[in-house]
Formats: structure tokens, sequence, C-alpha cells
């Protein structure tokens, strides 16, 4: 069997996933991690370079006879990295910088949605600030202001009141806080009440293949206080995205949206990512991403026993559903995942905290640490971003998988360490009830 060597771009704890994934594929071949982290290091090979250098990023692949680049995070694809390397002549699991606009635009997003005939909140586009705050001041419900580009998950400002709309207005496009070009444009949009879920699905041509809901928890404190950050945590399958539920929104939402891509010739290929709020109405969309999602992607693939390699490099090339191989077969049992991070987190922390605890956390049954903002030392494992870790686990019910992470959780230690105590409580009081 030919060996396929892989480049998975980014550093998160979703690339560290990827690699721990792809590298247990019978056709793996060497798993390169560009720029990596600390378990990207112990479960694959790190890069000594940034995605940043598509150039340099490009000779290595070809060099090292790379036969699948994975793109991670949603950067490199809004700035056209999978573009510039098919170019090249490599094959690329990610969208096109077109498509990646679903995700790096909420102007784009919000009209194809419009066009597309896709559930979801009623909403204006504004490009000047004294506009957008006279319509916030004629609506008699909340709000949630959204800056139109990329800020790195910071530039969507739910709001209580007007006054905290018109706030959000002037941080986002008057002070240009997350930025001059992303905020040039904002969507202003009816704040929607429910239960977010996650939907995630491999599109590939005419192929669409869902993957297990999960649920995230977005505020960095328990019982969904504070700040929203990147995700405290996660689990899968989520009880509350029934089989119908899946159904619908692969109706309603993915082959729609799907189709107008195609319609408008920038098709997507990858996997995309549904936000979907379910209201007392049905289900919305809250937003799309162009990429897997991180922690999602660490509980999903913590389930998924098929082949992710093959499974990936059949998006690529465009053959998903072709033969038997891509029968996706999942472990039935629950997996939870709970992201240490660094005090401070959303806002200013601290980095270069030694680790303790890996190995002991690492040796339990059914428990993955999955590094995220982490760097390899010599002789150590020290923090180097805001999400640390998402410590992972399996267990036969949702409350076993809980127990299991947060076992796991106890074991590592590092200065200012923070992390919710609530992953997956929604879920399991829900079916107390």
């Amino acid at each position: 069997m030919a060996k396929l060597n892989v480049m998975v771009v980014g550093k998160g704890g979703r690339e560290h996933a990827l690699v721990w994934k792809l590298a247990q594929s019978p056709r793996a071949g060497k798993i390169w991690c560009c720029p990596g982290n600390a378990g990207t290091a112990i479960d694959g090979e790190n890069v000594p370079f940034d995605w940043d250098d598509f150039e340099r990023l490009a000779r290595f692949c070809k060099k090292e006879s790379v036969g699948l680049v994975v793109i991670g995070p949603e950067d490199p694809l809004a700035m056209g990295l999978s573009d510039y390397l098919r170019q090249r002549g490599l094959l690329v699991f990610g969208p096109s910088k077109e498509a990646s606009r679903i995700e790096s635009s909420k102007v784009f997003a919000k009209n194809l949605m419009k066009h597309a005939d896709v559930p979801t909140a009623e909403f204006r586009i504004f490009d000047h600030p004294e506009a957008a705050r006279t319509y916030v001041e004629s609506r008699d419900y909340p709000v949630v202001v959204k800056a139109d580009g990329l800020a790195a998950g910071k530039g969507v400002i739910v709001c209580k009141t007007s006054a905290d709309a018109k706030k959000a207005i002037d941080q986002i496009m008057v002070k240009e806080e997350f930025g001059r070009n992303v905020g040039r444009q904002i969507v202003v949009e009816k704040r929607l009440e429910g239960e977010e879920v996650s939907m995630l699905a491999l599109i590939s041509g005419r192929m669409i293949l869902p993957l297990p809901p999960t649920q995230d928890h977005k505020a960095v404190h328990d019982g969904d206080q504070g700040p929203n950050t990147g995700g405290m945590g996660t689990y899968c399958p989520a009880p509350i995205a029934t089989e119908e539920l899946v159904k619908e929104a692969e109706s309603t939402v993915f082959v729609p949206i799907i189709h107008a891509m195609k319609r408008g010739r920038y098709p997507f290929s990858g996997v995309l990512f549904a936000g979907l709020m379910l209201t007392n109405q049905g289900h919305r969309v809250l937003e799309f991403n162009a990429r897997f999602g991180d922690p999602e992607t660490q509980v999903i693939l913590m389930r998924l026993k098929s082949d992710l390699l093959t499974l990936l490099e059949s998006v690529a090339l465009e053959t998903l559903g072709e033969s038997e191989i891509d029968a996706v077969e999942w472990d039935p049992r629950h997996a939870v995942c709970v992201v240490m991070c660094s005090g401070g987190y959303p806002g200013k922390y601290d980095v270069k905290k030694p680790i303790y605890g890996l190995e002991e956390a690492g040796k339990l049954p059914d428990v993955k640490v999955f590094h995220a903002g982490t760097k390899l030392l010599p002789d150590r494992v020290i923090t180097d971003g805001g999400r640390v870790l998402g410590v992972t686990a399996l267990g036969n019910t949702l409350a076993e998988a809980k127990a299991k992470a947060y076992a796991a959780v106890k074991l590592i230690s590092f200065t200012g360490a923070h992390y919710r105590t609530d992953i997956a409580d929604k879920a399991l009081k829900g079916k107390k009830g």
C-alpha cells in the first residue's frame, strides 16, 4: 500500500486532533504540521516556519512529496492558501478563497442565505455608523451586531439594549477595534432565543455527508456567563439535535446553500460548519464557517472509527460517496471536551507557564489531551496561547464521558489555569427533567 504524506496547516486543538487521527490511517506516511504545537510535534512532525509564507510551504510540500494538504483555520483559507497550493499541483482539502467568503464576510454570507432562502435571523447591512444607530433605536427587540470580516471570533457582539448595540457599532465601525477592513460594513440582526447546535458536513461535488451534531460552550464562565470565546468545551452527539433535525438541516440549509454557491461559480469543497439556533419557530442559521470547528473537531474525531485520511482525500478528489470505503463508522459512545485556558482569556493572559500532569492524564483510559496553545521545549511543555488544552474523553453515557474528562483535567495544572466546570450539564439536566 502506497503511503501518503500529509501537511496539516494550523496550530490549534483542531489541528492536533487532525494530526492524531490522520496518523492512525494505515495509508499515512509522514504527517507534518505547519507551524503546529507541542501535541502535533509528539503525534506528528512540525515544520520550522508558519503558513503565511505561501511559497516556502509549497516548496516544502513538493520536496517532501506531500500528497494531501489539510487546511485547519479560517485565516489561510480567507487569504487564498488553498488556491495558491492547488495552482502548484498540490491536492488540498479546504475551500477556495471565493467560497471561503461564506465565513470571511458576514455580509456575503447573509446575502447568500437570503438569496438561497436559508432560514436565518432578520437583518440589515450598514456601511455607516449613523444609519446603523438610527436603525437599532427603531427596533423593539434586542439585536446582534456583527463585524463583516474575520475578527478571531470576537467580532460578534450580542446586545441586550439599544445602548449596548450603539456601543458595539462604535467599537466596530468608529474605534475600529477589530481592524479597519473588518469594520467597514456591519450586519445588525435580530437576536434569536434558543439553544445553539453546531452542524458540520463534508462537501464534495454533489455529495453532502453530515457529521454528528455537537454543542459548544462559547462563554468563558460557568452558566454561560462572561465574554464569548473561541469555545470552552463541547460534547457529541448533542441530544437536542435529533435525527429529524439533522435531515431537516441538510435539506433546508446545506442543500440550498451548496447549490447557490455552485450557481454563483464558487463551488464549495471541504467541510461546511453551520451554527444553528433552535428557536420556537424552528432552526435558524447564525453563521457559517468554512472549516472544522475548534473544539468540535476534537469530539467528532474521538468518535470517528473510519479512516480520516481516505475520507478527506476523497473530498479533495471529489470522489466522496463513490465507493464502499466511504461508509463512515462512528463509535456509539459519547465524547466530551473540556478546554483549559490561560487566566485572563479571552482578554490579556500570560504565556510560557510550565504544564504539569500531561503524562498522567494521557494514561487514563478513553482520554486524549489535545494541545492548542502549547509549545514543546527540550525538557517540558509550556503554555503558548489563550486556549491551552482540549481534554477529551469517551464514555458509554454523556455523564460518564464528562466524568472521565474532568478526572483528566484535575491531573493537569499550570499557573492561572481556568476551565468551565459545567460542560455538558445542559444536556444532562435536560435528560433528568
